[in-house]
This record gives C-alpha cells, structure tokens and sequence, in this order.
C-alpha cells in the first residue's frame, strides 16, 4: 500500500509527458487529422504502459486535440481532431475572454495584488529578446500571462486557463519560432505591465487583444 501513491505519481509524470509529446505532433501537424491513435502501439512506442497512455488521451481530449468514436465500428477509439481555423478562432476568442477578465480582476485588487513574478518574466523576455533564444522567450511569455490569473485572486478563472494552458504554451511555442526579431514582443509585454501597474483596464485590455490577435495571425501562418 506505502508504493501506490508513488506509483501513481509516476505514471501522472509520464502521462503528462507523452501529452505534450502528442501535443505538439497534433498541434504542428505531424499526426493529422483523422489519425487512430491506439493505445497499444502508443504504450510500445514510447516504451511505457497502457496507463499513462491513457492519461495523456484523456487530457488531450480534455484540451479538444483528440477525440473518443469509441463503439462506432473500424474507425472507432480515438482520432485526431487537430487544430482547424473553427478551433484556432474558438480558443483565441475563449483566452481573450478569459484573460480580460483576469486582467480586470487583478487591477481591481490594487495593492493586494503581487507584480513581482511578472516583473522577473519581463525581465527574462528582454533577456530571451537579446539572446535570440526562441524557446525561453516562450517559456517567460507564458510565465507572464499566467499571473493574470494567479493574481485575479479568482480560483475558478484560473483553473479554467489550466486547462487550456499546455495547448497555448506549444502555440506559443510554435508562433515564437516564427519572429526573426523577438523585442518588438517584448516590448509589448513591457508596455502591457506598465498599463497594469498604472491601473489602466482599458488601455491593459486593449493591448491585450491586440497582442492574441497578432499570435493567432502568426499561428495561422505557422500552420499554412
């Protein structure tokens, strides 16, 4: 009994591993549209078992990228679903929902909200900007954005973007690559915080949905 909590953590980390390894093959297009994806040939492939196999569809299913026909004959289990334009709009449309709100929550909690780790992930985007390091620029992105919803001082607000978080941080991923020059972005980020700490919703919030709306172009383009 004192071994299967280890045991079940075990196989949570290996299933949240195999979902952001299946999640940016679906999300770059490498497993299409449509594609069975069966739990054996998973397990065998990546050389772990059934379990977290399952864990990881279950999430992706979850996130919209995968999807159960189970009982409806040959082509039944799980498939593919991918990203198509319907998805890419309904996501941006949701975070920018989401986040606004975030945005607003935070700036109404004034001095009780804690600016600090967004100040550091600013700080690692003019870092990441300077070093043409793609991949931590990224990382910091996703580290800012995310105390939003850590300072809106909304729990419900912020499990919702847990939910939808792993899908955007390989979107970001993806968009990021594509920026020859990243201090334009960090730029933005600077002046996004600055309207934040100034307590400008509006300005913030504008700002904001020009910022989604220029990662959702680039994804579009990323993705052809």
């Amino acid at each position: 009994m004192q071994g299967m909590p280890e045991i079940s953590l075990r196989n949570q980390a290996l299933g949240d591993q195999l979902a952001h390894e299946l999640r940016v093959q679906i999300i770059t297009g490498k497993l299409e549209p449509g594609t069975h994806l069966v739990e054996d040939t998973l397990a065998e492939t990546f050389d772990v078992s059934r379990g977290p196999v399952r864990d990881a569809l279950r999430q992706l299913e979850l996130e919209g990228l995968v999807e159960s026909r189970r009982g409806r004959g040959r082509r039944g289990g799980i498939l593919v679903r991918g990203l198509t334009s319907e998805d890419m709009t309904e996501l941006y449309s949701l975070r920018e929902a989401l986040e606004s709100l975030a945005v607003r929550l935070s700036i109404e909690r004034g001095d009780a909200a804690d600016w600090t780790r967004a100040r550091r992930a600013v700080d690692g985007l003019l870092a990441a900007a300077d070093d043409e390091d793609s991949q931590a620029f990224a990382r910091h992105d996703m580290d800012f954005h995310a105390e939003f919803y850590a300072q809106s001082g909304n729990g419900r607000l912020a499990s919702v973007w847990q939910q939808y978080q792993p899908t955007f941080a390989v979107v970001l991923s993806v968009t990021t690559a594509q920026d020859r020059d990243l201090h334009p972005s960090a730029d933005a980020h600077v002046e996004l915080l600055d309207s934040v700490l100034r307590g400008d919703a509006e300005r913030a919030v504008t700002q904001l949905s020009a910022h989604l709306l220029g990662s959702s172009t680039r994804l579009r383009t990323a993705l052809g």
